[in-house]
């Protein structure tokens, strides 16, 4: 076997499912990312907007200067069930229910570095990353042969569906690139666009983030848009549905994901009240090794407020209620308020009034008294 297919073989028993070659040319859709940030797309998420992020972004050699080819690699994890049954479970995006895929990837990562430069017979310049470098993933995804960017701005394989994770390692060394994937399997289909609740998903395969869930569910680290808050549903961190409305992932969804992200026990649907009592302490317990820690206590609570006033259950007051008087976050207690103003009736009334004597903050007393109003 050439070089590189040895390479390939290594980072299948690794547990890379997808992998291909491609050169370290400017990404092929650099200046619709280049318009996407120029719009404010991103939110807040400032990272994508510098000028020196940009640049790499551009061009990959300015991350690594001796890079001659990219190896760009994928991981399944188990697409999701059904949505919950009770109203009472929340949601999780699949890729979450298990471990960290960033821990879980820069050990096989920094494995198949030392299988290469073995192979090599020498060192070889690199860099590698997963989700956390200044690169066009997807870009160079589909340019290395993995599948095509579809309507849903996932990058979807042909015969694997969407549901995966993707991991690049740039190399000062030669490989033969592989052949782009040119065609495009969307076709007519516009399911994704139609089934977002936020209808964040643009024409041109990009999503306006400030509207998405996944972004307001885990990258906003403040209140989340009064308007938007009832399409969040039952969410708690992430989003699945433009992925599950998928044809590509309905019939071809790879159902054997990879064993380290199998689900962790009441992860893939969190009983909402029991998670909106969780202390600091039980919260980093609970997510150790988990994505979910990404959201930290405030911004996950705040999402768990959400999804409970979404169901409008009088069930709920009491926990609610407590989180409203005695959370120390302002950002759960303005959220908590709301989700009271949503359950209304006599029950969250006292809870609310004697919110409006004791609370400080002037967001979260702007939340009681709409709140009150609606009540």
């Amino acid at each position: 076997m050439s070089l590189k297919e040895r390479i390939k073989t290594q980072a299948r028993r690794l547990g890379f499912a997808l992998a291909g070659v491609t050169t370290p040319e400017p990404p092929p859709h650099y200046d619709v990312y280049e318009r996407w940030v120029r719009a404010g797309r991103h939110g807040e998420m400032a990272y994508l907007e510098t000028e020196r992020a940009r640049q790499r972004r551009a061009d990959p050699r300015l991350i690594l200067p001796e890079c001659r080819s990219i190896l760009v690699l994928a991981v399944f994890y188990d697409p999701p069930a059904s949505s919950p049954q009770s109203p009472e479970l929340g949601q999780v995006a699949a890729y979450a229910w298990g471990n960290d895929y960033h821990d879980v990837l820069t050990e096989r990562l920094r494995a198949l570095v030392t299988f290469i430069e073995a192979e090599a017979g020498h060192a070889v310049p690199n860099r590698w990353y997963t989700d956390t470098g200044p690169l066009l993933e997807r870009d160079l995804a589909q340019r290395a042969g993995l599948g095509w960017i579809g309507k849903n701005t996932c990058l979807i394989a042909p015969q694997q569906g969407s549901y995966f994770l993707l991991a690049e390692i740039l190399l000062g060394l030669e490989l033969e690139p592989d052949p782009p994937f040119t065609p495009d399997h969307c076709g007519s289909c516009t399911r994704c666009l139609e089934a977002c609740p936020t209808g964040c998903i643009l024409p041109d395969r990009t999503l306006e983030a400030n509207r998405c869930i996944s972004y307001l569910s885990i990258e906003l680290k403040g209140a989340i848009p009064l308007e938007l808050r009832p399409k969040l549903g039952g969410w708690v961190f992430g989003c699945d549905i433009c992925q599950q409305v998928c044809p590509w992932n309905q019939r071809f969804a790879v159902r054997l994901g990879d064993p380290a992200f199998t689900p962790r026990l009441g992860l893939p649907a969190p009983q909402l009240t029991a998670e909106m009592s969780l202390s600091s302490q039980e919260f980093n317990r609970k997510f150790k090794g988990s994505p979910v820690k990404r959201a930290r206590r405030r911004g996950y609570l705040r999402n768990v407020a959400v999804a409970l006033g979404n169901q409008r259950d009088p069930h709920s007051i009491p926990v609610l209620a407590a989180a409203l008087s005695g959370d120390p976050e302002p950002l759960v207690r303005q959220h908590a308020a709301w989700a009271l103003g949503q359950a209304g009736g006599d029950p969250a009334q006292p809870a609310l009034a004697e919110a409006l004597h004791n609370e400080g903050d002037p967001q979260v007393l702007a939340e009681i008294r709409q709140a009150l109003e609606r009540v």
